[in-house]
């Protein structure tokens, strides 16, 4: 004979909706901090580039058209596409799978420059 499997109902406040943004905000803040400032500025001037180009992309592309070399982390990845995005210069476009054969094509997020941005940049 076989049973449905039973849930508990979740303890009252051990639910935070809020813990994972937090969780991901103190992540890519540490991350950040720890980045090398030689790699962060590469890939900074990599990720510029590529939102020039005005084509969507992602990290693994920044490897793979040579721009930019793999970090010695890949908690590095985020918090410098989230610093361009924040400073205009690209913005998040939709998910695909990764090319990356190290994540073996996990989702990931995709990119473009935003038309400012390349409107500015041809200037």
């Amino acid at each position: 004979m076989t049973q449905q499997l039973q849930f508990s109902e979740p303890v009252q406040g051990a639910v935070n909706p809020d813990a994972g943004e937090t969780a991901k905000v103190d992540g890519m803040a540490l991350a950040e901090a720890n980045t090398p400032t030689a790699w962060a500025d590469a890939c900074a001037a990599a990720i510029e580039e590529m939102a020039r180009r005005g084509a969507e992309f992602q990290a693994a592309d920044l490897i793979a058209e040579q721009l930019l070399g793999e970090p010695d982390s890949p908690n590095r990845w985020g918090p410098a596409f989230l610093r361009a995005a924040a400073a205009g210069v690209i913005e998040a476009r939709g998910y695909a799978k990764s090319k990356r054969a190290t994540v073996h094509s996990s989702i990931c997020r995709t990119w473009q420059g935003t038309a400012a941005y390349r409107a500015g940049s041809a200037a």
